[in-house]
């Protein structure tokens, strides 16, 4: 009988760019925005990404394109509001509304302050990640826009999908 023996390290390996936006437009805006300054045609996909946590469960948005070369960009909300019961049993008359308290959740938790990612899965395909961040620092209402090292993110797992 054959034995056939898997390496770790062939599924570590890592095929994609991320890049940090921070901005305050809605993430149907921020898409068309980025549609209009890169050769990108970001659509919301079908399924959004959810995420469960000790806080509770929430799905973040996404938008998706895929190009003629077999790059994928997906642009994903960094955080979302989630609705948690109050641990106070308050019974009266406005005991249902205030029975519940929103409390954030986090695609990627070391980066609090990020409002979306852009993630870029590339193959082998060479990217020039300077041009993209900043056509990206071009959109009005973009403060910020950086490439992240993924190889330092604890959480990145949760980047796939």
């Amino acid at each position: 009988m054959a034995v056939h023996k898997l390496h770790l390290e062939e599924f570590d390996e890592i095929d994609y760019q991320l890049i940090a936006i921070h901005s305050t437009l809605e993430d149907y805006r921020l898409a068309y925005y980025i549609n209009q300054n890169l050769p990108v045609n970001l659509k919301k996909g079908n399924c959004n990404i959810q995420i469960s946590n000790k806080e509770g469960e929430t799905q973040f948005t996404r938008f998706v394109f895929e190009d003629s070369k077999d790059i994928v960009w997906n642009l994903v909300q960094n955080q979302n509001d989630v609705f948690v019961p109050s641990p106070s049993g308050n019974q009266g008359l406005f005991a249902e509304s205030n029975n519940k308290f929103s409390t954030k959740i986090y695609l990627i938790p070391e980066f609090k302050k990020v409002d979306y990612f852009l993630k870029i899965e590339n193959g082998e395909v060479k990217i020039d990640m300077t041009k993209i961040t900043n056509s990206i620092k071009k959109i009005d209402r973009v403060s910020t826009v950086y490439a992240v090292e993924v190889e330092k993110i604890k959480s990145k797992n949760n980047l796939i999908f």
